[in-house]
């Protein structure tokens, strides 16, 4: 590409254009990286990683890719994995020591779970449903005939896809002897028992849903770990709209909240910050921009498009703006029962207006006319 098609580090205030090796197609990216706002001020750690960075695990059946503290060091308390499957295929049956919180991307695939008292759970998903999982409770997935596409949050930012606790290996790791004597079988009919584990495995389709069902004489758990986040209606703003899944609405899920936001273009994630908890995001589809101030006069700005992971540290106010000429939709999510934000707006609309007045300089009339109520999503 010629040089003098390439963005240059240069602004009106400053700057000179870079003649030195460079990878164009990243600076194409990340615009306000290469000539960041003259807001901008200070060192701030790295908030955005994209998962077309992370290392991807291949197997017979999928795949698996995975953005922790390893890959995104300021990410602390929450990981993701983003995980495809063939059809019939399955993640096989694990449990974790961590609560997992899952967001289908696309496709249908069928969860099933058996819980400490034997009570158990069998649904099928879709685009936009979720479900939860309490950590320590065993679990399967499936891909149904069209495949599978999903996205998968812990609560722990160290977590690793690939430290999970398998079935497979877990009878690979026992000797048969104890095996037969557990289950009352014996050693003879154990010799197709896997040497190693599975983790995505194909398989064929499953039955009709109401045939692949298992009455457990202790019951069904008491609260389903499957909730239909897009089938729930949105709060609509001039700006988009918001969903959220928290334990209002989606009892089960008592480790992780969540919001699925959409911006329209030219729309905007107010200004905010979250007081209890760090904010984890995926971008789903749409492009845009986040704002971070982190007190002291520090603050940068990150672009963000589909397939990218942010991250935000509680207290840290930002914004995200939609720069795209169709919506931005992503979702954040926070190790937190309850979702929880602040709005600059609403602070100052219900907030004396001449203490607000005395401390920006700014007209009276202008903060009394402000909206009382929270808009989360404005124009």
């Amino acid at each position: 590409m010629a040089q003098d098609t390439a963005p240059q580090p240069v602004r009106a205030d400053g700057g000179r254009p870079d003649t030195s090796p460079r990878n164009v197609m990243l600076d194409r990216q990340n615009p306000d990286l290469l000539v960041p706002p003259p807001t901008d001020h200070g060192t701030v750690p790295n908030l955005r990683f994209s998962f077309s960075n992370a290392h991807t695990r291949i197997e017979q059946g999928g795949w698996a890719r995975e953005v922790t503290q390893r890959e995104l060091p300021i990410a602390t308390e929450l990981a993701g994995v983003d995980m495809a499957l063939e059809p019939g295929a399955y993640r096989e049956l694990h449990w974790h020591k961590q609560a997992e919180w899952a967001y289908v991307i696309n496709g249908s695939c069928r969860i099933g779970a058996v819980d400490h008292e034997g009570r158990n759970f069998l649904e099928d998903v879709q685009q936009g449903d979720l479900w939860f999982f309490p950590k320590g409770v065993p679990h399967h997935i499936q891909a149904l005939a069209d495949g599978v596409e999903f996205l998968l949050v812990f609560d722990d930012g160290l977590f690793s896809e690939n430290d999970t606790f398998l079935m497979s290996d877990f009878f690979a790791h026992v000797p048969k002897s104890v095996v037969a004597k557990n289950f009352g079988w014996s050693v003879d009919q154990l010799d197709a028992l896997p040497e190693r584990e599975k983790y995505i495995f194909q398989g064929e389709l499953p039955p009709p849903l109401t045939e692949d069902r298992v009455v457990s004489p202790a019951g069904d758990v008491p609260r389903s770990f499957k909730h239909r986040l897009r089938a729930q209606a949105p709060h609509r703003f001039p700006g988009g709209s918001v969903r959220i899944a928290d334990t209002t609405n989606f009892a089960a899920s008592t480790d992780i909240s969540a919001a699925l936001v959409e911006i329209d273009p030219g729309g905007l994630r107010e200004l905010h910050w979250h007081p209890t908890d760090d904010e984890w995001q995926y971008y789903i589809s749409g492009q845009g921009r986040m704002g971070v101030f982190a007190s002291t006069g520090v603050a940068r700005t990150f672009d963000f498009r589909a397939g990218d992971v942010g991250y935000v540290p509680f207290a840290y106010g930002h914004y995200i703006e939609n720069l795209g000429d169709e919506p931005l939709v992503f979702l954040e999510m926070f190790r937190n029962p309850r979702f929880q934000d602040i709005s600059l707006a609403q602070w100052m609309a219900n907030t004396p207006a001449e203490v607000i007045s005395d401390t920006i300089n700014l007209p009276r009339e202008m903060i009394e006319a402000l909206p009382k109520e929270k808009r989360p999503v404005v124009r």
